[in-house]
């Protein structure tokens, strides 16, 4: 009987997926679970944009610090011990007994988190060749996407069945598991993997790791603007992870398992846009050759189309309406994570995981203002379609800034 033959690129990139996937999953549960333990412990809408906000702070701190730290010493320690930290984190979520423990875990879960997509570029710096960084980045960010789609169900469905701190015990064992599996799987160098060939060798970029000296000043002015842009995008991203499942449930005063069904079917639409995103993205840079079409006017045309989506919403009050109008703003805007997440590793492939977490603060500091800003925006007006206004005033905002961050100037 004949086997396939597994491709080690592919078994670490197919790791690299799981922990997108389980990562997503871990830190917006608690949008969901919100309905659980907000009536537990008695908490306004903006308390509850404070617990969701309170995992960017360390999320913010440790970008930049992952980044050098997997670069400096290796991608293995860093996501091992970093999926560890956020692994606990998760479980200490469920023993939670009123706001100040539960905006610890959170910040417990950031700080274990903060490290990780760093450390994945990092990693696929070295496992992944030039012509396919746009695919890697969308294929592992479309995971991530399938764990915002897959967590509001399956939260519920935990919450309905057992109660809301199951779900982050649930969640904490699953990440556990990609421990071990990661510990046992990957190889820092593709050379000492026991499954790679000479054909898959061949293909991969020359990178040597050892004693390197980050030039931190220059690389951070090089990659200011992508990090501005990044802001502008994560501001969309972090209203959509923290406040849509909570949306259709007030807004439409839909049951909890509708309108969990709701949300997951607009965050699979950035499950779809982020798979495309990578591939037309490197299907472009293959057939133009042309980093700032295949990066930068990708980025800026998807920003605009996400905008537009998103202002039928502002007028229509339709369930319908919203759910499309929703979920084409999300793929939209996730159309851009693939030419994004590139952009590091072709701006500085020797410094990927120091300059993609630069990038990722940009998202990271969205990530602290934007869920309180909405909540107090929806506490203050009592209206929830308000918080989107900022969403679409800052896409076109990095619609006009995408053309600054010159991806085929290597640093």
């Amino acid at each position: 009987m004949k086997f396939l033959k597994l491709r080690a690129t592919t078994v670490v990139l197919t790791l690299l997926c799981l922990m997108y996937f389980i990562t997503y999953l871990d830190r917006v549960n608690v949008s969901s679970a919100a309905a659980g333990f907000s009536k537990d412990f008695n908490l306004s809408k903006t308390e509850i944009g404070f617990v969701f906000s309170a995992f960017a702070y360390p999320y913010l701190l440790f970008q930049v610090i992952g980044g050098y730290v997997s670069d400096k010493f290796g991608s293995k320690r860093t996501l091992f011990y970093s999926a560890l930290i956020w692994a606990v984190a998760t479980i200490l979520t469920g023993f939670a007994t009123g706001l100040v423990s539960l905006v610890v875990a959170r910040v417990l879960l950031g700080i274990g988190e903060g490290a990780t997509f760093p450390a994945a570029t990092s990693a696929m710096s070295a496992w992944v060749s030039k012509a396919d960084r746009g695919f890697a980045q969308g294929i592992t960010h479309a995971f991530a996407r399938i764990g915002n789609a897959a967590a509001p169900a399956l939260i519920v469905f935990i919450m309905v069945t057992y109660s809301w701190r199951w779900s982050f015990y649930v969640c904490g064992a699953i990440s556990f598991l990609w421990v071990i599996l990661w510990g046992f799987v990957f190889t820092e160098k593709p050379q000492d993997h026991p499954l790679i060939t000479k054909e898959e060798l061949a293909k991969l970029p020359d990178r040597v790791k050892e004693n390197v000296k980050v030039p931190f000043g220059p690389l951070f002015k090089r990659m200011f603007p992508v990090t501005i842009v990044y802001f502008c995008y994560g501001w969309t991203l972090w209203l959509f992870l923290s406040w849509i499942p909570q949306y259709f449930l007030h807004s439409y005063e839909m049951d909890i398992k509708k309108s969990a069904i709701f949300a997951s079917g607009v965050f699979f639409a950035g499950v779809v846009g982020d798979t495309l995103g990578g591939i037309i993205s490197d299907k472009i840079l293959k057939n133009t050759n042309n980093f700032v079409k295949a990066r930068s006017y990708m980025v800026a045309v998807c920003m605009f189309f996400a905008c537009v989506s998103m202002i039928p919403i502002l007028y229509v009050h339709d369930i319908t309406v919203s759910a499309i109008c929703l979920s084409a703003g999300f793929f939209f805007a996730e159309l851009t994570i693939g030419p994004m997440w590139a952009i590091p590793m072709d701006i500085a492939p020797k410094y990927s995981g120091t300059a993609s977490g630069m990038m990722n603060t940009g998202s990271a500091f969205a990530a602290i203002v934007s869920p309180v800003v909405s909540g107090f925006i929806i506490d203050k007006f009592g209206n929830w379609e308000l918080p989107f206004i900022g969403s679409m005033i800052l896409m076109i905002a990095g619609m006009l800034l995408s053309f600054r961050m010159r991806p085929d100037q290597k640093f």
